[in-house]
């Protein structure tokens, strides 16, 4: 008999950047707001997970008495806007460990308040996946943010392809249940 026979040549369906844009997405789906949802995914240079966060009211606060709503025709004290704390904010009040030098994984191009955070925490590069506020003042101010200290950022392109695969894998994950 061979011994050779269970040496397989194998490879993931999915790169890291797949998996962890992925592990985003999934924590953006945990988010309660009903028009925005965003999440994050800090990762360390051997492709550890460090921290995650989603958009969201402060943990524990009575969130019945607060508006998910955004209509500016009220004051800020009236709309979502005052008392959500953001996905790279959460992932950052969250994490254990030292974050300088990680990788940022979101699914929004960060706001200038969570550029700032991003920053100062000396992450690396950030990887984003929807960019819908381009063209921005407050986005501009982002992207200077991070011009300024030599962070990278980069768009993913989610291919088709590997969502298909991975939407397959999904369906039948839960039905061998």
């Amino acid at each position: 008999m061979d011994p050779s026979i269970n040496f397989i040549d194998v490879q993931s369906p999915i790169n890291w950047d797949e998996y962890f844009m992925c592990q985003a997405i999934l924590a953006a789906y945990r988010s309660k707001d009903p028009s925005t949802k965003v999440g994050a995914v800090f990762v360390d240079q051997h492709h550890h997970q460090i921290s995650m966060g989603y958009n969201g009211f402060v943990a524990g606060i009575d969130e019945s008495k607060l508006p998910w709503g955004k209509d500016g025709s009220v004051g800020v004290e009236h709309q979502k806007y005052g008392y959500v704390v953001h996905a790279e904010a959460n992932a950052i009040l969250h994490a254990n460990g030292n974050l300088a030098g990680s990788r940022l994984y979101v699914t929004h191009f960060p706001c200038h308040e969570c550029a700032k955070l991003v920053a100062s925490k000396k992450i690396s590069e950030v990887i984003y996946l929807s960019d819908k506020h381009r063209e921005t003042e407050m986005n501009r101010i982002s992207r200077k943010i991070f011009e300024l200290t030599g962070l990278k950022t980069r768009q993913l392109r989610m291919e088709d392809r590997m969502v298909d695969r991975l939407r397959d894998h999904f369906l039948h994950s839960i039905r061998d249940l």
